[in-house]
Parts: C-alpha cells; sequence; structure tokens
C-alpha cells in the first residue's frame, strides 16, 4: 500500500501496534496560481514541512500545468502528485498520479470510462499510479466537482454510505480512500464519517475540502485521516499552512519521522 517511496509514503494510521505519522498535502490548483504565490507557498511549505503537494481541480483552464509542476520540480524535493480532472492531465513530470474512481457516484464516465480513454497515455507516461476510491460528501453547496460529475455527494450525516462504499472500493482492490467535501466547501467532512470509514477499511485515508481552522484539522486528524488535504484556504492565506503544519506536528512528535517496511 505504499503510495511513494519510503521516504514519503501514504499508508494507514494503524497497523499491529506501530502507529504512522500524520501527513499534509497542500493541494494548488493550477486556475488559482501564479509564479508569486507558487514561490510563497514552496517556501511556507519547506518551512514547515509539507509532505506532498497535489496538483489539478475539477476544472482546469490555465495551460499552464505543466509549466507549474516543472516549476516545483525544479524548486522543491516534495513530491508532486497528480490530482486530475480528466484523463487529459498527465503530466510525466510529476513524482505520480491519484488515479481516481469516483465510487460514492453512479456517472459511469468518473467510474472507468475516462480511464480507459487515458489508459494508454497513462502507460506510456511512465506515472506511478495510486488507484483511489474517490467520494464526495456534501458540505452544505454544490462543489465544482459534483457539478462537473454529474453525481450526487453522499450526505454528511450518512456515515454508514461512506463506510460501506470505501469497504466496496477496497474490496475491489483499490489502495487509497479520499473523502472530498470539495474546494469552497461550508463545512468539512464530519467526524463520524471519517471515524466510521477509517474502521471499515484498512488502506490509507486521505480527508480534504472545509479544513479552514487548526481546530478542524485536528479534528480531522483524530478521527482517522492519514493524510490531510488543504488547498482552497492557503490559496487565499498562506500562512495556514504553518497552522495545520504545528497541529501535525502535535500527532507526530513522539513518532519517528520514517516507518521501514
Amino acid at each position: 500500500m505504499t503510495l511513494l517511496p519510503r521516504s514519503s509514503i501514504f499508508t494507514s494510521g494503524t497497523s499491529g501496534t506501530t502507529t504512522y505519522r500524520k501527513q499534509l498535502a497542500v493541494l494548488l490548483d493550477p486556475d488559482h496560481l501564479t509564479v508569486a504565490r507558487c514561490q510563497e507557498i514552496l517556501a511556507l511549505s519547506h518551512q514547515h514541512q509539507v509532505d506532498y503537494f497535489f496538483m489539478g481541480g475539477s476544472l482546469i483552464s490555465n495551460p499552464d500545468q505543466t509549466s507549474f509542476v516543472q516549476y516545483i520540480k525544479q524548486h522543491s524535493a516534495i513530491p508532486v502528485i497528480l490530482f486530475p480532472s480528466s484523463g487529459l492531465y498527465i503530466d510525466s513530470a510529476a513524482d505520480g498520479l491519484l488515479l481516481l474512481s469516483l465510487i460514492s457516484g453512479r456517472n459511469p464516465d468518473f467510474l472507468i470510462g475516462q480511464h480507459v480513454a487515458a489508459a494508454p497515455l497513462l502507460q506510456k507516461s511512465g506515472l506511478p499510479l495510486y488507484s483511489t476510491g474517490y467520494m464526495l460528501v456534501d458540505s452544505g453547496r454544490q462543489t465544482t466537482a459534483s457539478y462537473m460529475s454529474g453525481t450526487t455527494p453522499i450526505p454528511n450525516d450518512k456515515p454508514s454510505i461512506a463506510a460501506c462504499t470505501a469497504l466496496a472500493g477496497q474490496m475491489l482492490g483499490l489502495q487509497h480512500m479520499y473523502l472530498d467535501a470539495g474546494s469552497g466547501a461550508m463545512y468539512p467532512v464530519s467526524v463520524a464519517m471519517i471515524q466510521a470509514v477509517r474502521q471499515a477499511v484498512s488502506v490509507p485515508l486521505l480527508v480534504g475540502g472545509g479544513v479552514n481552522t487548526p481546530d478542524k484539522a485536528e479534528a480531522a486528524w483524530k478521527a482517522g485521516a492519514d493524510v490531510l488535504v488543504v488547498g482552497n484556504h492557503i490559496e487565499k492565506q498562506p500562512q495556514f499552512i504553518s497552522e495545520v503544519s504545528a497541529v501535525k506536528a502535535r500527532f507526530n512528535v513522539a513518532l519517528p519521522q520514517e516507518t521501514s517496511y
């Protein structure tokens, strides 16, 4: 269940008696990114030990995604993982790609259709691919992701639906689960839902959307998130990286920085 090399991996929160460190991913949307803002986020991410950059968005109209990936790779050792809105957004300069299957919806195009069309390009790219069960969760307003995918998010107060969906995804062989309230969410994925999914599956759990305070970050990690993904709020307030990283450090203070497998 390794997502990246041993020095920077996604892994589930516990295995036997071992507890693994919590991790933080900063989601960068090329449509909202400038070189100046990218430089600011890079500096803060290095200072506060961000684990990953995710690059992508639900609707990408900026043709400069490749240049941003290359810019980050030139100025940072932090892994860049593509977070694609479709199979068209493939960049071999990245360190990997989340191969998302939208298991919370019933749109076959986002379950398997785009994957079929992109498969030859993905194989040719040579990118490490990380099969991920992607679950959109209701956040109080329609998000770009739910609109573009034409799917209904899982109700935030129905943790059992999310747990069964994640379990089915794991049974189908998906190696990561991603609960996402979406960009600009009014509220984040509920603690009850994160706990339910964490108890249902043994694969790494990513959680994102609506995390705009240290308390919300702490609640998500405490509930069982392995990797917290923060994007929209950091676009507006890059200094939030330092705040959320301080929360991560409290969880990891007694743990080794790397775990051998």
